[in-house]
């Protein structure tokens, strides 16, 4: 069966520098993956984070390391080995699954506005509103609508004339536009339709909630206000970040020819790099019960040395 190989070329000197690409992202890979999961094992645990707003961050925390993990593995790899490649069938699922994931941040983030809203500004209808069920049907539906959305182009794309095998990027994203021979404008409507159902409609939504519990927390008392920015300083935090981020890829894409290779090269590193690690920092830090759990374990952990 004859297979289809796209280069990846957005590297920058791999040659000579291909030991310090993978000894300085190896680390980082594996600091995700413990830290986010520290988090998200401290949340399971202990009864007292069996919180919508915390089984919420234990679901952005999970969507962050496998976000990475269809990222780090093959960058790793290709670190290491003479040729950048990937087959166009791999090409096709890691991009299916990359804006899978970072679409499902905006989900998320979403249901944890609501779960905010909610809180502050209905906290009499708060346990009634955000049962167990409901929790868990809203973390299903932001890992489920995303890969609904995002499947129609993707098999639409399959079967699409190549004119280019060379990505300028180290993993596979929406760049590969650039390379078919033709677009399809049927998919390109459905992918400005999947844009506004999966981004710009969750955004809109964060907007709304937070415009109002910042009515409801201007007109309280001083503890009121002060729970309220306990609570959201962290998400709106982890929202801004994760927006600049997408930004970033965005402008990569639109603009790639107006980047040098270097500045593409950093822009994406960043971009896989900063939000996955900000998230258990923020939350661990931040969010006041999960921070002292963790000031337990490290104790714990320290004093059995």
């Amino acid at each position: 069966m004859n297979v289809t190989y796209i280069s990846l070329k957005g590297h920058v000197e791999i040659e000579k520098y291909r030991y310090f690409y993978f000894f300085m992202m190896l680390p980082v890979y594996i600091l995700i993956v413990c830290s986010n999961c520290t988090i998200i094992s401290l949340i399971v645990i202990h009864k007292n984070l069996h919180e919508p707003m915390y089984i919420f961050i234990a679901g952005l925390l999970t969507n962050s390391v496998l976000f990475s993990t269809n990222i780090y593995p093959k960058l790793l790899a290709d670190f290491l080995s003479n040729e950048q490649i990937i087959s166009y069938q791999a090409c096709l699922f890691q991009i299916l699954v990359f804006y899978s994931f970072s679409c499902s941040e905006f989900l998320l983030l979403a249901a944890m506005s609501y779960d905010r809203y909610v809180s502050i500004c209905k906290p009499l209808q708060y346990a009634i509103i955000m049962r167990k069920t409901v929790v868990f049907i809203l973390l299903g539906l932001a890992w489920v609508v995303p890969v609904c959305h995002l499947v129609v182009p993707v098999v639409g794309n399959v079967k699409s004339e190549l004119c280019s095998f060379t990505l300028n990027g180290i993993f596979c994203n929406n760049s590969i536009n650039y390379l078919f021979c033709a677009g399809s404008k049927a998919l390109l409507t459905f992918g400005l339709v999947t844009l506004f159902n999966i981004v710009i409609l969750p955004m809109l939504f964060i907007i709304f909630t937070y415009i109002k519990i910042l009515a409801v927390v201007y007109k309280s008392c001083r503890e009121v206000r002060r729970k309220a920015a306990q609570t959201c300083l962290p998400h709106l935090l982890v929202l801004i970040n994760y927006s600049c981020l997408m930004i970033y890829d965005i402008i990569i894409i639109r603009l790639e020819s107006n980047f040098s290779k270097t500045t593409r090269f950093i822009i994406t590193l960043q971009m896989i790099m900063y939000n996955p690690l900000c998230n258990p920092i923020i939350y661990g830090l931040k969010m006041t019960e999960i921070y002292k759990h963790l000031k337990e374990l490290l104790y714990k952990g320290r004093h059995d040395c």
